[in-house]
């Protein structure tokens, strides 16, 4: 049985979801689609006037690239192309609906995602992917039994835990969605995606001067980040240190210069006579505070004996369960 550290809550969160829904290589070959017309003798052309279209080889290594491109809507069609040559390839039915997950094209992309599972219901890539696809259209029930499933077969997965996270928010339950970000983050203490959004909530909640801690470390960790920066910026303002605040809303700016939101709150923060800080902010002792929190909850964790205890737990309670890699990035939670 897999081994896993749970925190209280969060294990009652993950059996309510469960309960109530209780790979493969890439292939290199090449596919077809419509091209250019052929020449024909007159002895094989058609009577009628409809021309014959050749087929143009197309093969994951070309859809890929143009994927890798950002050319999203082009590599949809590139890959629906390849997925409907090699159906039996569970990677082309993924890259179709990352592709078109990017290109905006949702349906399309839950479609895509649902083939490469049914080829293979382990493709965590799939699960996790297709969940965030879900979060983003709202609807988060159906996320997080995909989010669930992907848990029984990894775990020890940060990045679950924090679209489990995401999942739990949206459905309204707030300590669990808190927990489920620590957890993430006590396996990964570098995960900072699971450290923005665990502040972005607690700002959310009215808790700011909760959230510092947690932005503290992540901007330490990703200071080129415009979204935890101006989180960050966000939390030090509504706590009382315009000052602080000031900087972070400049840095933010600094590492994307078009990030309105930030040059709207350092206007804010600038303007109208602010006061200065009573006391100033430590933002770095923070992150050391917050790194020894991460080691508290490491040590807290209890362990079970199975996921399956886990996601009973979570299951039972009647609820269902925002980088880095062009097929795994983040949504932008952000203020």
């Amino acid at each position: 049985m897999s081994r896993f550290i749970a925190f209280p809550a969060l294990a009652f969160a993950v059996v309510s979801i469960a309960a109530g829904c209780r790979g493969s290589e890439k292939s290199r070959t090449t596919s077809t689609t419509a091209g250019a017309t052929p020449t024909v003798s007159a002895a094989t052309a058609p009577v009628a006037s409809e021309e014959r279209v050749a087929a143009t080889p197309v093969s994951y290594e070309t859809a890929e690239s143009v994927f890798n491109e950002g050319r999203y809507a082009e590599a949809s069609e590139l890959f629906t192309t390849f997925a409907g040559a090699h159906p039996e390839n569970p990677w082309g039915h993924y890259m179709l609906g990352m592709s078109a997950w990017r290109a905006g094209q949702h349906e399309k992309a839950l479609s895509g995602f649902d083939q490469a599972l049914q080829l293979d219901s382990t493709h965590r890539k799939s699960l996790f992917n297709s969940s965030r696809v879900l979060l983003e259209t709202g609807r988060s029930k159906d996320a997080l039994e995909r989010i669930t499933n992907a848990l029984s077969l990894e775990p020890m997965s940060s990045e679950g835990l924090r679209l489990l996270g995401r999942g739990l928010y949206q459905e309204g339950r707030i300590d669990q969605a808190i927990e489920a970000y620590q957890r993430a983050v006590s396996i990964d203490d570098r995960d900072v995606w699971s450290m923005n959004n665990l502040g972005l909530v607690y700002i959310q909640q009215g808790r700011s001067t909760e959230a510092i801690p947690a932005l503290a470390r992540a901007v330490e960790l990703r200071s080129n980040s415009p979204v935890f920066q101006n989180n960050l910026a966000t939390a030090l303002e509504r706590s009382g240190y315009p000052v602080a605040a000031a900087k972070a809303y400049e840095g933010a700016i600094a590492a994307d210069s078009t990030y309105a939101k930030a040059s709207v709150g350092l206007a804010r923060v600038t303007g109208g006579g602010q006061q200065a800080e009573s006391a100033p902010v430590d933002l770095a002792a923070l992150s050391q505070t917050f790194q020894a929190q991460i080691e508290s909850w490491q040590q807290a964790a209890t362990v079970t004996d199975s996921i399956d205890s886990v996601s009973d737990s979570v299951l039972v309670s009647g609820g269902e369960v925002t980088d880095t890699l062009p097929e795994e990035s983040e949504s932008e939670e952000q203020l």
